[in-house]
C-alpha cells in the first residue's frame, strides 16, 4: 500500500507517493497561484495527486489516502484550515473538498508539523521522541514532537512564529507587533538587507548588489559579511540573535532532545550555526547545569513535508476491505 503526501506552499505545491518505508517513489510540483480561490487551488492539488498516481502506475486501490501539510492553524480532527494569514484562508474544509475530488481519505496538519514528522521518521530526528523543528521561509513554522507525538493542544498548537520577542516591534501579518517571524524568517532577513542597501548607498551591500541590480536573497548579507562589510555583519549578527532568542525560549519550555531548523538560510552552514549555538547556550536557563541540544540542520529538505504529510494517513485507511471489516466489528 502507498500514501500520497502533499506539501502546500506559498510558492509551489509539492506532492509525492511514499511506500511503507517512507521512501518517495515519485514526486512532482506545480506553482501555487494565490490569485485563485481555495476551491480552485484544492482542485489543482487533486489533479497533481491523480497525475502522480497515474504516471507511477499506482492504482487507486493501492493508495491508503492523502495527507496534506498546509500553512496556518489547522483543525486536524475536522480537516479544516481554520486560519492562514499568508493564504488569506479562513475555515476552509480542505480535507472534505480534496476527498470529494479524489474519492480518497484525506488528512490535514500544519506544514511545519508535517516537516517535523518527516524528519522524525526518516531524517535528522530518527529515533528521537522529543524534538522541535523550525522552518525558516516566508514566515516561521514550527513542529513540536513530545513523546513521539505531535504537540497540537486543543487546536493549532505550535504556532511559534507568532510568539513576540520584541514588545511593540515590527508589524506582523498576524496583527501583532514584534513576532519572531518578523525578525527571524528568511523574508525578514531579506527585508533588512534591502533596507540597508537603500539607506546606506556607500556600503558594500549597496555597491555590490544594489547598484549592480543583483537579486537580494537570504545569502546576500552573509556573503557581504564574510567580505568584511560592517553593515552586513550587523544584519547577520542581529538576525542570529533574534533567531536565538526564539529558540532559547522554546528550549526552556520543551527541553527537546533535538532542535532542527530548515530552509535556505541553513545553507550558510557554520557561519550561521556556530554563533547561533553559542548564543542559545549562553541564553538558555541553567545552560551550564542542564542538557541543551545543539541546533542542527534538518536533513530532508523539501522531502520532509511530503513524507510527513503522507504519515498523517493511518495504515490501511483507504482499503475498502479494511473499512468494511471495521464497520462489521463495530456492530
Amino acid at each position: 500500500m502507498y500514501r500520497i503526501g502533499i506539501d502546500l506552499g506559498g510558492t509551489n505545491i509539492k506532492a509525492g507517493i511514499t511506500d511503507k518505508n517512507n521512501a518517495i517513489l515519485a514526486q512532482a510540483n506545480i506553482p501555487t497561484d494565490l490569485s485563485k480561490s481555495e476551491c480552485e487551488i484544492i482542485g489543482e492539488m487533486s489533479e497533481l495527486a491523480k497525475r502522480l498516481a497515474r504516471e507511477s502506475g499506482v492504482s487507486r486501490e493501492k493508495i491508503d489516502g492523502i495527507g496534506v501539510g498546509s500553512p496556518g492553524v489547522i483543525d486536524s480532527a475536522a480537516g479544516i484550515v481554520k486560519y492562514s494569514n499568508n493564504f488569506g484562508w479562513e475555515n476552509v474544509p480542505l480535507a472534505a473538498l480534496l476527498s470529494s475530488f479524489t474519492s480518497a481519505p484525506v488528512f490535514v496538519a500544519n506544514d511545519a508539523e508535517c516537516a517535523a514528522l518527516g524528519e522524525a521518521a526518516a531524517g535528522a530526528g530518527r529515533r528521537c521522541g522529543n524534538l522541535i523543528l523550525l522552518t525558516l521561509g516566508t514566515g516561521i513554522g514550527g513542529g513540536i514532537i513530545v513523546d513521539g507525538k505531535l504537540f497540537r493542544g486543543k487546536c493549532g498548537g505550535g504556532v511559534v512564529g507568532h510568539t513576540v520577542i520584541v514588545k511593540g516591534g515590527r508589524q506582523c501579518t498576524c496583527g501583532r507587533r514584534g513576532c519572531l517571524e518578523t525578525y527571524a524568517s528568511a523574508s525578514a532577513l531579506i527585508r533588512e538587507t534591502n533596507r540597508v542597501i537603500q539607506e546606506k548607498p556607500d556600503s558594500l551591500l549597496a555597491v555590490k548588489y544594489g547598484r549592480a541590480g543583483l537579486p537580494v536573497t537570504g545569502k546576500t548579507a552573509f556573503d557581504a559579511a564574510a567580505a568584511g562589510d560592517v553593515d552586513a555583519k550587523k544584519i547577520v549578527g542581529d538576525y542570529i540573535e533574534y533567531l536565538g532568542e526564539g529558540i532559547a525560549n522554546l528550549i526552556n519550555v520543551f527541553r527537546p532532545e533535538k532542535f532542527l531548523i530548515s530552509g535556505g538560510v541553513c545553507n550558510q552552514g557554520d557561519s550561521l550555526f556556530d554563533p547561533l549555538n553559542v548564543f542559545v547556550r549562553k541564553n538558555c536557563f541553567a545552560a551550564d547545569k542542564l542538557y541543551i541540544p545543539l541546533i542542527e540542520r534538518a536533513m530532508l529538505g523539501n522531502s520532509a513535508g511530503i513524507i510527513g504529510a503522507a504519515l498523517l494517513v493511518p495504515e490501511n485507511e483507504g482499503r475498502p476491505c479494511a473499512r468494511a471489516g471495521a464497520e462489521r466489528k463495530g456492530g
